[in-house]
């Protein structure tokens, strides 16, 4: 936690809005999909999502195949305390279907399906979209699945394995966009980034939850930015994203999203 303070300080004296940006690119992203305060339809549906799972008293029994839970002591938890204290928050969800939405992505591949509070997010974005959701508890995924079928969003592939193995077996797909959720280990998400650079092309984006959870998650995410193969790269403290555009030239941005 120390960390995470100390990194936000220097994020805040660092970070730019959408006036200190000087990329065609990266300001349009971020006046027409950061800042856009446009109420979609769909978020209804992603409140809806939301609200049942925290209405959900039932106990399942998570085994967790990354660092662990900061929140959690046991293995066994209430699916609404999950959402309460350990699922995405509000923005991030909104924040996540305007994003795909916005790059029109279609081919999609989500790391960390939990109970599925990004996965509604990434179904929605786009009436094309098919999405590819790896969670290596079985447990978690049945909880997610049953609420996908309730909500009728039959665009979502799940798929119960470990990322490695996952990553391993599809080498030859290509994504548009790639949300890693699931595992906030440094030294296992470099190896993540390293492994999808076969999977992205010209006009991929590739987004990490939590690049300050720890000093090493931190270092993964510097070594990242400084890959030859990432040209564009955005720090907003929560997330951290990277573009393969050749077209652009070699910047980082550290930008306040509100």
């Amino acid at each position: 936690m120390i960390h995470q303070s100390k990194s936000y300080i220097k994020f805040v004296r660092l970070s730019k809005n959408k006036h200190g940006v000087h990329s065609p690119f990266v300001y349009d992203l971020v006046t027409k999909c950061f800042n856009d305060k446009t109420k979609y339809p769909e978020y209804h549906i992603l409140k809806s999502y939301r609200k049942a799972l925290r209405s959900d008293p039932s106990m399942i029994e998570m085994k967790d195949f990354g660092q662990g839970s900061r929140v959690f002591k046991g293995n066994a938890r209430k699916v609404s305390s999950v959402v309460k204290n350990a699922g995405m928050k509000k923005k991030r969800q909104k924040m996540l279907f305007r994003l795909a939405s916005y790059f029109k992505s279609e081919n999609i591949l989500e790391l960390g399906t939990s109970l599925g509070l990004g996965t509604v997010a990434l179904s929605v974005s786009n009436e094309f979209a098919a999405i590819h959701t790896v969670e290596g508890c079985p447990n978690t995924l049945r909880k997610a699945q049953d609420n996908f079928e309730k909500f009728n969003l039959h665009n979502i592939e799940i798929h119960q394995k470990v990322f490695k193995d996952f990553l391993a077996a599809n080498v030859l797909e290509k994504y548009d966009l790639i949300f890693i959720d699931g595992d906030h280990n440094g030294e296992r998400t470099l190896g993540y980034f390293k492994s999808l650079l076969k999977n992205v092309h010209n006009d991929s984006v590739l987004i990490f939850d939590d690049i300050y959870w720890s000093k090493d998650m931190t270092a993964a995410w510097q070594q990242i930015i400084a890959d030859e193969n990432v040209t564009v790269s955005i720090d907003t403290f929560q997330w951290g994203m990277v573009f393969f555009r050749k077209e652009q030239p070699k910047q980082h941005f550290v930008i306040r999203v509100g």
